[in-house]
């Protein structure tokens, strides 16, 4: 699989799992049992930096996500 294929399996996968929208890092070398961790985990920050995937931390986990998914931007847009 090409880079590009990647970007889309973790978009489609995220999107696929009903009321939840929130994952570990963990989930994602789930998505790529074949790979590295190091390698899942790169391919991950290159998406939160291009926008498509977010961190979101409770302050002593940090968890990834669709950027713009989830409960908490439905009330953070509200306190704006």
């Amino acid at each position: 699989m090409g880079p590009e294929e990647d970007r889309q399996l973790i978009v489609d996968t995220l999107k696929k799992k009903k009321g939840k929208t929130k994952f570990y890092l963990k989930d994602f070398n789930k998505i790529f049992p074949d790979r590295k961790p190091r390698e899942v985990k790169k391919l991950v920050n290159k998406m939160v930096t291009e926008g498509t995937l977010e961190y979101w931390s409770s302050g002593s986990t940090t968890l990834i996500g669709l950027k713009g998914a989830g409960k908490q931007h439905d009330t953070e847009e509200e306190d704006e």
